[in-house]
């Protein structure tokens, strides 16, 4: 395959990707469900086969040669994550098992200490439900109430209205950078420069900017990111909680048991330092490790060459999909990452999915866990395709044959 994009051969790209070579219903697969889980290079399955065939041991607590050589693999990818995302130290980087998890971390703990009857929280209408339950939740808890920043008709947050929400009581901001059902890149140091200004904390989602965009929190100044491997080229199972140092400092323990202790007696415990008050028990060990090996792929591809790589896919595909009859694209922000989310007329997006399915294509039907943003044009559901460094121009021309195809037959 061609080189499609700035430095991207794509050839050499697939060829690390064992699962690209498998068929579908007797069909090359075609994977556009980027934006729920990217496929893993070999790099990381043999980073996970290495742990358990070379150094399988619990990690901090022993002494012997297999517990300090799984300790040290384990601490590499928390130094690889804390440079990904620029954080200032490495204390500040948490593994959770995900997104989800880390946003319910900070919900259960920061949350519970620092929310109260009459705070307000607020949020936007194109939040994944992991952004808008444990809140949801936390506000029926304390009595807060949580505002809602709408969004326009390209899928676009009004940012005239967000200025209006903030007040003295708000007391935390928690928004999606990029939306998974959209593709919207939302303004994010704006929101937090004036979330700050009105002297409320910030939560970025990050699950689908980081495998897309440039993170930098020193530069974002956001109080918490959080994101996961396994959008990441990463393994399933693993997240990083980012947090300010004195904020998670401050914070209360969110779970009790091995590893986030110094001291326990039946009278008292004092708590371990950061980042291991939070990481209580075995952690995920295996995944953590081979999580490196998918840092390590995206830092040799070069994050601004696959970024301008999708690009050219994400315009390749809007401009081949416009040209089917009945077909509409649903989100049309200004600027946007490798997603695409669209409706056929008199067709379901779930009918869609299988026809696609049968010629060996894979995009993402539904919701996508983001409801209220569904109900906010006015549909149940989109079928969406999103993009990776592993995708090619040719797969953008197949989905558009796939669609003809399909609305054929259903129509």
């Amino acid at each position: 395959m061609s080189t499609n994009a700035n430095n991207i051969n794509t050839g050499i790209i697939r060829s690390q990707f064992p699962i690209l070579q498998r068929m579908v219903k007797d069909k090359p697969l075609v994977y556009l469900d980027n934006a729920a889980t990217t496929q893993k290079p070999q790099a990381v399955i043999d980073a996970l086969v290495s742990y358990y065939t070379t150094c399988n041991a619990n990690i901090h607590r022993g002494i012997h040669t297999l517990a300090e050589e799984a300790t040290a693999a384990f601490e590499a990818t928390r130094d690889a994550a804390q440079v990904f995302i620029n954080a200032p130290s490495r204390e500040e980087v948490i593994f959770t098992k995900g997104t989800t998890e880390g946003i319910n971390l900070v919900a259960a703990t920061w949350g519970r200490k620092e929310i109260s009857a009459g705070d307000e929280i607020i949020i936007s209408a194109m939040e994944h439900h992991s952004n808008i339950v444990p809140w949801q939740v936390l506000c029926e808890e304390k009595g807060a109430q949580l505002k809602v920043i709408p969004v326009n008709e390209i899928g676009e947050l009004d940012m005239e209205v967000f200025h209006q929400l903030l007040s003295e009581k708000t007391k935390l901001v928690a928004v999606v950078h990029v939306s998974n059902a959209l593709g919207t890149i939302n303004p994010v140091k704006e929101i937090i420069t004036a979330a700050h200004a009105a002297g409320a904390k910030v939560l970025i989602d990050g699950a689908q900017s980081a495998p897309h965009l440039d993170i930098d929190v020193q530069a974002l100044d956001c109080d918490f990111f959080v994101c996961s491997a396994h959008k990441l080229y990463g393994p399933t199972g693993v997240g990083v909680l980012y947090g300010k140092k004195a904020i998670l400092e401050a914070m209360p323990v969110f779970q009790g048991g091995g590893e986030m202790i110094s001291e326990v007696t039946f009278e008292k415990t004092t708590y371990n330092e950061l980042p291991y008050k939070y990481e209580a028990g075995t952690p995920n060990i295996a995944d953590v490790i081979a999580f490196k090996a998918a840092l390590d792929f995206i830092a040799v591809t070069g994050k601004q060459n696959i970024a301008q790589h999708e690009q050219v896919l994400l315009e390749a595909a809007t401009r081949q999909l416009e040209e089917i009859d009945g077909l509409h694209i649903i989100g049309r922000a200004k600027n946007k990452a490798s997603v695409i989310s669209f409706v056929i007329d008199g067709v379901h997006p779930q009918d869609i999915g299988i026809l696609l399915d049968n010629q060996g294509i894979a995009l993402r039907t539904g919701h996508h866990c983001t409801q209220p943003l569904m109900a906010c044009f006015g549909i149940p559901g989109t079928s969406r395709a999103s993009f990776a460094v592993y995708n090619t121009l040719e797969e953008t021309e197949k989905l558009t044959a796939g669609l003809r195809k399909a609305i054929k037959m259903l129509l």
